[in-house]
């Protein structure tokens, strides 16, 4: 029986075998998937496995198994390959099959070449998805995972150990058809075995990394960067990453996805198992063939800028051949994978979900009132704006009506004030609660420079990333008291209208030049400003400081260190766990509100709508679900209609002071 070593370390053996035993039966595809499907539920054996997203790439042993968690940036046009090939010694005659899926380059042992006209061979088809880290992923999701990666490294160094690959001789791509000879290499680089750097590059620590000119490969994957161009091992023209986010680090990789990959959409959140391919001989091969296709563009119709960006260096773009796939419902390490019914079917540890789904939802009282409190003290002494706030963070798009999306939430925090480091620290502390998310300054320079809108580059054959190219249940804070006085350009002019189709219908319209394309989204967007938003919104709050701190940045930061890391991931808990909730409203409730709703018109005609209605509603739902209700009481529409009288009446004094409408 094999170890887990060999599992993990070496899956090639098990794929062998598996394909030694039932070949030429095409069941053994079926069987692999389902042998590594097994291994991974025993034990909670997920966590074995190394994560891209925590292990530089270089401290990977190449053809091991890995794991990565990720978003969809692109998908390129599906490619052929040789499922099963034969080789043969043109000595003895002697015939070999061989098994091409998870490769990227066929495998030959000595004194073999292979037949392409063999009878055997299987052409089969695979489909490669551009996939980069989650976009805007907060540094507390980051460290619990590099936490347990750093156990797992002292426990299992062997795993993490740099082994150098066998000396086979090998043939290019199997996704080409091979036209060349056979070629042997040799990795003669010793590679560092100690991960000393590993926990300073994944806490933030990028200095020391001059990306100009030709530099080593291993400080590359580590220290990709968006808004910098990686400049590959062979002095090409710059490799641009295409993460959608500024500042974005982590590695970029082509996810090769052999079974049901129309399930995956651009943007899907995804946590890939797979065999990871960092073979040198890819350069090589990639090389070539963009200069025979040079030479004679007949031999290639792609062109070079296609093939430079479809095959990158595999050192700065490793691929991952998956076995397994599955999409991300969250990406809370805090929480177990599976929380919903359907998903949790196929889910081991189902009753140990329930049990900690139980256990907090018992606690879940005190919680609430806890982050009540920090959260009042963040918005300096406004309890009502903080309890907008806890709505706003659990709100999430739960069914779309036509085109209407029912659930979103977005809340403009008006009265905060102007050119000051509140809303920076405001930021800071959502990201500290959130796992996802991005403070989006709106500057006539931004604005007016920077890319929002996603858009089809017909040269490279890829989707060219945008600012809001997001995940779902990524939290966006649009900070509008950065606003000043200028000039907005056709490019501004798109990226504000773009925000703000955004906000209204929830979707971002990609530009593919000679048409558009929506793409439906579920982001959670805070609007902080000093008046009303010049931007839509569902709900405007006004802040009223109960506290002026002398010292604001010193103030902020107090609150942040004030709180246990306990309490913090109970609050991370939280604010995830309850987006997870459904809800339901009683035909009997549904009959008191809708009475209530009537006699309120009688009351007051003029300023009751139905967009009223279906705001008081939305207050309802998600108050019901921050105190663990998944149904909606006659206690907790009472107190929805408290809370929005409060905020017009606030509102309502503003316009008063001010003389004008906020």
């Amino acid at each position: 029986m094999p170890c887990v070593a060999d599992w993990l370390n070496n899956p090639f053996s098990i794929v062998q075998g598996i394909f030694a035993q039932n070949v030429p039966n095409s069941d053994w595809e079926k069987k692999v998937t389902e042998y590594f499907k097994e291994k991974l539920k025993e034990n909670n054996a997920t966590n074995w496995v190394p994560s891209l997203n925590d292990v530089p790439v270089h401290y990977l042993k190449p053809n091991s198994l890995v794991k990565f968690r990720c978003m969809v940036q692109d998908m390129f046009d599906p490619e052929f390959y040789m499922g099963v090939y034969e080789t043969v010694d043109p000595n003895t005659n002697a015939r070999v099959l061989h098994f091409g899926k998870y490769r990227d380059v066929a495998e030959c042992g000595p004194q073999q070449e292979i037949d392409l006209n063999s009878s055997q061979t299987v052409t089969s088809e695979r489909q490669t998805f551009y996939c980069v880290p989650v976009p805007g992923e907060s540094a507390w999701v980051k460290e619990i995972s590099f936490l347990t990666e750093l156990v797992l490294f002292v426990l299992n160094p062997q795993f993490y150990a740099y082994i150098s690959a066998s000396q086979a001789r090998v043939s290019p791509s199997t996704s080409y058809t091979p036209s060349r000879h056979k070629r042997s290499y040799e990795e003669d680089e010793d590679m560092d075995l100690y991960p000393s750097k590993q926990k300073e590059q994944h806490m933030g620590n990028s200095s020391g990394g001059d990306i100009h000119g030709c530099v080593e490969p291993k400080r590359l994957e580590t220290e990709a960067s968006a808004g910098h161009h990686l400049i590959s091992p062979n002095c090409s023209p710059p490799l641009d990453l295409n993460f959608p986010l500024p500042g974005e680090k982590g590695p970029a990789c082509l996810v090769k996805v052999y079974e049901s990959w129309d399930s995956f959409k651009v943007n899907d959140v995804l946590e890939v198992y797979g065999i990871l391919s960092v073979d040198p001989v890819l350069s090589i091969v990639n090389n070539e063939e963009r200069d025979n296709s040079a030479l004679d563009p007949m031999e290639c119709m792609d062109t070079a800028e296609e093939q430079r960006v479809h095959s990158p260096p595999a050192s700065l773009v490793p691929r991952i051949h998956v076995i397994l796939a599955q999409k991300l419902q969250h990406i809370n390490p805090l929480l177990p994978a599976c929380l919903n019914e359907e998903e949790s079917k196929t889910c081991e540890y189902l009753n140990l979900t329930s049990l900690f789904v139980s256990n907090f939802m018992s606690e879940l009282s005190p919680v609430r009132a806890e982050l009540l409190g920090f959260l009042t003290h963040a918005l300096l002494g406004d309890s009502l704006a903080a309890e907008y706030l806890i709505l706003h963070l659990i709100s999430t798009v739960y069914a779309r009506r036509d085109v209407l999306p029912l659930g979103k939430f977005t809340v403009n925090l008006s009265g905060c004030p102007r050119n000051s480091i509140f809303t920076e620290h405001i930021y800071r502390i959502i990201q500290q609660l959130v796992p996802a998310s991005y403070r989006l300054q709106m500057t006539i320079e931004n604005m007016n420079h920077s890319r929002f809108i996603p858009h089809k580059d017909y040269a490279a054959n890829r989707l060219v990333s945008g600012v809001l190219q997001l995940a779902s249940n990524t939290s966006l804070v649009v900070d509008e008291t950065q606003l000043e006085q200028g000039q907005l350009d056709t490019t501004g002019v798109h990226n504000v209208t773009a925000l703000g189709n955004l906000i209204t219908w929830q979707k971002v319209d990609y530009d593919f030049n000679y048409h558009q394309m929506e793409f439906p989204c579920n982001i959670n967007i805070l609007i902080t400003s000093e008046g009303r938003s010049l931007l839509p919104s569902d709900c405007q709050v006004h802040l009223q400081p109960q506290i002026i701190p002398p010292n604001m940045e010193e103030y902020m930061n107090s609150l942040l260190t004030a709180v246990l890391p306990s309490v913090l991931n109970k609050f991370r808990i939280y604010l995830s766990l309850l987006r997870l909730l459904d809800y339901s409203i009683s035909d009997e409730v549904t009959k008191a509100v809708e009475e209530d709703f009537v006699e309120m018109r009688k009351n007051d005609p003029e300023s009751i709508t139905a967009d009223d209605l279906h705001r008081t509603l939305l207050v309802a739902r998600f108050l019901s679900l921050s105190a663990g209700q998944t149904t909606l009481s006659r206690e907790r529409w009472l107190r929805a209609k408290q809370l929005e009288a409060l905020r017009k009446a606030r509102l309502q004094q503003q316009k008063c002071v001010n003389g004008n409408e906020l």
